[in-house]
């Protein structure tokens, strides 16, 4: 195994790796940055976009010339040609203290993201689904941070975390509704030791691993929520992983520069890094464009 800095554009709030399988690009986000990246699996030819606000994910559209991005209040639409990035829905307007984070699309073309308390404080958050008709359905409620969204191989299952909480939740889920139900406990973190739940993925092997942030490990979880493995990284700022490359076997891994209170840890000089992880031996499943 080897872990590499891909690109270094010291994003203040890395998140979200996406590799799109048909453009065979890796995409991610800077946060508070309010910017959205793209580049090669050997990260060159570096693009990036700003949109309006705060940015929290970003899902690629299915004709791949633009993408859904979970701006601060809203699901917005981004062109890649022109730049434009119009409201499709509004979020929350009734709750100024929360924007929307972490989101992912499932397999049948459905995008998941879910709002979160900006303190990081209360368990003001809830999670939301918005279809390829842009109509927006609530899927659950009483959550501080949203993050982690992914589906099981089988789409039978559906993983969220609420990374204050301390706990990785699976739902059962029906693709054919998009709907979750049954919510228990996948796993259960340790915050006294620093770390949270942060993005996740799952892996052609049903594993999912997880972003521990402010502790900088990577963990990997059999499909009954044991550990497999443990990955210490070169920064405690880990956000979110996603597997890519033309191979779908590279780790990409995100950071952030600046941690968003004063209580987190710093890091050193690769702060906000994008990371490479190879030799794992490990694929991961291509992810889905939004269907609208």
């Amino acid at each position: 195994m080897k872990i590499d800095v891909l690109v270094d554009v010291k994003t203040t709030l890395g998140e979200g790796p996406l590799w799109d399988v048909e453009q065979q690009r890796l995409y991610w986000i800077d946060a508070p940055g309010m910017r959205v990246f793209r580049a090669t699996a050997q990260g060159t030819e570096i693009r990036a976009w700003d949109v309006p606000s705060r940015v929290g994910s970003i899902a690629i559209r299915k004709d791949g010339k633009g993408a859904i991005c979970s701006l601060a209040k809203g699901f917005h639409a981004l062109d890649f040609a022109t730049g434009d990035c119009p409201l499709i829905a509004e979020i929350e307007p009734d709750r100024p203290a929360n924007w929307i984070n972490d989101g992912k699309v499932d397999r049948a073309g459905r995008f998941f993201a879910g709002t979160m308390d900006s303190q990081e404080s209360g368990p003001n958050g809830a999670l939301y689904r918005l279809d390829p008709d842009f109509k927006v359905t609530k899927v659950d409620t009483g959550i501080i941070v949203s993050n982690g969204p992914c589906w099981s191989p089988d789409d039978r299952i559906f993983y969220f975390a609420d990374s204050w909480s301390g706990e990785i939740w699976a739902y059962d889920y029906d693709k054919k509704t998009g709907k979750v139900s049954n919510r228990r406990t996948f796993t259960k973190l340790d915050t006294s030791t620093g770390g949270a739940a942060d993005g996740s993925t799952v892996d052609a092997e049903g594993c999912l691993w997880n972003a521990q942030v402010y502790n900088g490990k990577l963990i990997r979880y059999t499909p009954d929520g044991k550990v497999e493995r443990v990955i210490d990284m070169p920064v405690k700022k880990v956000t979110s992983v996603m597997f890519g490359g033309p191979k779908l076997d590279t780790l990409y891994v995100t950071s952030m520069a600046k941690p968003p209170l004063p209580r987190f840890p710093g890091d050193g000089v690769l702060r906000g890094s994008l990371f490479a992880i190879t030799g794992l031996g490990i694929k991961g499943i291509p992810e889905s464009r939004f269907g609208g």
